[in-house]
């Protein structure tokens, strides 16, 4: 998930504090940060990982002045994003963050994906990095995630009627998967309204991994959304929504059905577009 902030009411009222008051509360060289937030559905690079119902989200980020953070998030899931156990996945990240050039930031680490009591070979760690910074009043981000081979990334069904016999064509297969993204933030001024926009590029096996799922689920896909976010005044809530799509056709997803469908019954697609509401409590 992606964020982008205005300069919050507090932030502008502790600008106005005498200096003198300023120096007795120096920056805490530990920080945590955190938010949670209900979705009508939770879509992980357009592809729905909750059959296309309703999701809890929260995370937290513990974070320290030398740069290194680490934190974690979490979500329930249905349908194509299940693994048996707990039904959520539950994301442990790190990674170090530090400014560069004219106001830019670099920030590089790792996420590892779990999920709690299912099989370990869904299990899969993805480093990335990515290179924020503004041009005007945009505020732009361009990332690149690459997961080296591993089990979770592996065409282990040839098919979505192996997948749905429980016949394994290629059990044990490892792939890779890489992701680049851009991501693009506005705010309107004295409305509380940030636009928003992203755009992603999947390469990976084309095929399904263990539990007749996949990151890469055609091989290779976009994904993209555009919305708004609005920080209701006076309150750490913010309401967003956003339009949330992909270049996945029926046809190109037709060998991965049932799977890949609401209710895992081979009707339309968790890939279709769709609009997405969030309700997000920032702490």
């Amino acid at each position: 998930m992606k964020y982008a902030s205005l300069i919050p009411a507090a932030l502008l009222a502790a600008i106005a504090v005498p200096a003198a008051a300023q120096e007795e509360a120096p920056p805490k060289p530990v920080t945590v940060s955190g938010s949670v937030a209900v979705v009508n559905d939770y879509r992980f690079r357009g592809v729905s990982q909750s059959d296309r119902n309703p999701a809890i989200q929260g995370g937290f980020t513990v974070a320290h002045e030398s740069g290194f953070y680490v934190g974690t998030w979490g979500s329930n899931l249905a349908g194509w994003g299940t693994f048996g156990g707990a039904n959520m996945e539950l994301d442990l990240i790190a990674g170090y963050k530090t400014p560069i050039g004219g106001g830019g930031t670099l920030d590089v680490g790792a996420t590892w994906y779990m999920y709690p009591g299912g099989f370990d070979n869904t299990d899969f760690i993805e480093p990335y990095a990515k290179l924020s910074g503004t041009a005007g009043p945009v505020s732009l981000t361009a990332g690149v995630a690459y997961a080296p081979k591993q089990e979770a990334l592996g065409a282990w069904y040839a098919n979505g009627t192996s997948a749905a016999n429980g016949v394994y064509d290629r059990p044990g297969a490892k792939g890779d998967n890489l992701y680049v993204w851009g991501d693009g933030a506005v705010g309107i001024p004295d409305t509380g309204v940030t636009a928003k926009a992203h755009i992603g590029y999947s390469a990976g096996n084309r095929g399904l991994g263990p539990f007749a799922t996949s990151v890469a689920p055609t091989g290779v896909y976009w994904d993209w959304l555009v919305g708004a976010d609005y920080a209701i005044p006076s309150t750490p809530l913010t309401l967003g929504v956003a339009y949330v799509d992909t270049d996945i056709t029926a046809s190109e997803s037709a060998y991965l059905q049932p799977s890949f469908s609401r209710g895992q019954n081979g009707s339309g697609s968790i890939a279709a577009s769709r609009v997405v509401f969030s309700l997000t409590a920032a702490f």
